[in-house]
């Protein structure tokens, strides 16, 4: 997953130490909980249209709950898996289980430069609703606040 994110600048890189703690087993609160979905490759696409990265993995998302309110923390398509409904696929499976936990919403923030996400997201029904000033470093960027509200 890190070696993914390091190649899609747009991303939200995170270090080892946060990938690690997606993983470790905890004492979980019930009210909260992080949700890691992968695209892998199925050996199905055709080869000239598939990353053969070292495990496989074309995307992945992850997003964390609080009670009835899910945060995207981050999407990452590799760079020849794009444009083929991937990111789409997991933000839909996303949202279906947001849906399935009665979640009431999803929110996200974007770089206010990556045109792209933000067409997906209105694309599934998020709303710009805000600004973060300066929110990403390497580049400082402004974030655009998203918002989806499912019940």
């Amino acid at each position: 997953m890190m070696d993914l994110e390091r190649h899609s600048p747009s991303a939200g890189h995170w270090s080892q130490n946060q990938y690690e703690a997606l993983f470790a087993t905890t004492n979980r609160q019930q009210r909260s909980e992080r949700f890691i979905l992968l695209a892998e490759d199925d050996g199905q696409a055709q080869p000239e249209r598939v990353s053969h990265t070292a495990s496989g993995i074309l995307a992945f998302l992850i997003a964390h709950r609080i009670d009835a309110e899910w945060e995207l923390e981050n999407i990452v398509v590799a760079e020849t898996a794009r444009r083929q409904g991937v990111a789409t696929r997991l933000l839909g499976d996303l949202i279906a289980h947001a849906r399935a936990e009665q979640g009431r919403a999803v929110f996200l923030e974007v770089r206010e430069s990556n045109e792209r996400a933000r067409a997906l997201y209105r694309r599934a029904g998020f709303t710009e609703t805000g600004l973060r000033k300066s929110y990403y470093s390497n580049p400082p960027e402004d974030a655009i606040l998203c918002r989806l509200t499912l019940y």
